[in-house]
């Protein structure tokens, strides 16, 4: 049996003003639950440029790690180290499940991304997968849907019909005030 680690670590400064509102902006852009969601994204990140900064006198393993950030979707191109300390908690934020949900148009809101992924109406590739935080790798991206067996598949369902005519108003509001 594995000896079971924290997977987040606290602020030290637990009253620093300007990391709270930061903190409150990506909970509630990102549609997180809390902020021991944001610590983790935090710690899977920091895991990265400690690793980059061990390669830095190294030649070895480089392209081990670039590989795996760019499979993530973390970073595009031609990576450096320099590429990876500059890594930001929003680029993980990005590859959230719940975030990518919401990016393709399947949920109207961050927080109804985070509903039909618990409730398991979101597939990726054939597997249903109900964990909002689950990370997406570029290949995967492609293969969110809805889930074969959800009533959301049916593309009269009340929800999905709720969300098209939204999209027509914002096309009509954005061409009406070019025209102006």
């Amino acid at each position: 049996m594995r000896k079971q680690r924290k997977t987040y670590v606290r602020p030290f400064k637990r009253w620093d003003k300007e990391r709270i509102a930061e903190e409150a902006r990506l909970v509630r852009d990102y549609g997180l639950r809390n902020k021991r969601e944001l610590w983790k994204a935090r710690k899977i990140i920091s895991g990265f440029r400690e690793r980059a900064r061990s390669l830095f006198s190294q030649e070895t393993g480089r392209e081990e790690l670039f590989n795996k950030i760019r499979r993530m979707g973390l970073l595009k191109g031609n990576i450096t180290l320099d590429d990876v300390l500059g890594l930001k908690v929003e680029n993980l934020l990005e590859r959230r499940l719940q975030t990518i949900v919401y990016r393709k148009g399947l949920a109207s809101t961050v927080k109804q991304a985070r509903q039909i992924i618990t409730h398991g109406h979101i597939a990726v590739g054939d597997r249903v997968v109900d964990v909002p935080g689950y990370l997406v790798d570029v290949e995967e991206e492609k293969l969110v849907r809805y889930a074969p067996g959800s009533p959301l598949n049916d593309p009269d369902h009340p929800l999905r019909k709720a969300k098209e005519p939204e999209k027509e108003e914002e096309v009509k509001e954005d061409g009406e005030g070019k025209e102006a």
